[in-house]
């Protein structure tokens, strides 16, 4: 399923309401109980709520910076976040949320976003490679590791969209990049629309958006740090722990993912790629939503 055209021409967003839609995308996802990850309902890995939201305010304006390039907002965004909280609390969630942002910012009339999204990743360059890789070697994930060609840790030869590519077949968000976000806009997107017409709560729509994401593909930072079986196995269980959930569940039904995050989090496993993507996702509905607006007014 993919993005439906607006009714009208769309209108670019101006910084000041995209960086308020990646701010509120993150204070979205804080508050769903999201198994592994840290949420409202329980901190984890050495980290609290409060990093997360300190990240979130410290990134916004970085990632929506009027005129910078997808590498530019990466790069400045996670400096400004190592700056406020130091440590690696979004790295993946900029790596995403940059592009989109500046598709946001230059859509143009005869664009949906996911057109523009996909014109701004089909022009990255070695510059945007280069910042990026600067972003990443700050940021230092889990199980980053070395490889033999576009490492991270030393200087770019080829573009962002090129480096994004080779990483695509063991990294999701890479694969996002080469595949203009599909991910986000096949599979994501459709499942939190479903969510929302049922949930009597917002958050439960973002939780079960997390489980269905948990549920499909292997998260890339579990197989980063603890290796593709154990990933593939996340995945088995969480595939397992959402069949058990009602049709529509209610906070009444969470139970089983209460207990899930407490088992994910005794072990030290943190589905933080899911994660990114349910940012993403979240950040993309809010920038459709003032598209939409922007329309009409």
């Amino acid at each position: 399923m993919s993005e439906p055209p607006a009714a009208a021409d769309p209108h670019p967003l101006s910084p000041a309401v995209i960086a308020a839609s990646f701010v509120e995308a993150c204070r979205q996802e804080l508050a769903a109980l999201k198994p592994g990850n840290v949420h409202i309902h329980s901190a984890g890995h050495g980290m609290q709520v409060g990093d997360f939201e300190r990240s979130a305010d410290a990134a916004a304006p970085h990632i929506a910076t009027p005129g910078a390039r997808v590498g530019a907002r990466i790069l400045a965004a996670v400096e400004a976040t190592w700056a406020a909280v130091a440590t690696n609390t979004n790295l993946g969630i900029v790596l995403l949320c940059a592009p989109l942002a500046a598709a946001a910012e230059t859509i143009a009339a005869d664009e949906t976003l996911r057109s523009a999204l996909a014109r701004v990743l089909a022009d990255l360059d070695r510059q945007d490679a280069t910042d990026a890789f600067k972003a990443i070697a700050l940021a230092n994930p889990a199980g980053l590791g070395r490889v033999s060609v576009a490492d991270v840790s030393a200087p770019a030869t080829i573009t962002l969209l090129h480096a994004m590519g080779l990483a695509a077949d063991r990294d999701r968000i890479s694969r996002g990049y080469a595949t203009d976000f599909a991910d986000v806009f096949d599979v994501a997107l459709p499942c939190l629309a479903a969510a929302r017409q049922w949930a009597t709560e917002p958050d439960i729509a973002v939780s079960v958006l997390h489980m269905t994401l948990l549920s499909t593909f292997d998260d890339s930072h579990i197989a980063r740090k603890w290796g593709q079986v154990v990933a593939a196995a996340v995945r088995a269980e969480a595939a397992a722990v959402a069949a058990g959930l009602p049709l529509n569940p209610t906070r009444n039904d969470l139970t089983s993912l209460h207990e899930f995050d407490a088992s994910l989090k005794h072990r030290g496993l943190n589905p933080g790629t899911t994660a990114d993507f349910v940012v993403a996702t979240l950040f993309t509905e809010a920038l459709l939503r003032q598209i939409t607006l922007s329309v009409s007014a």
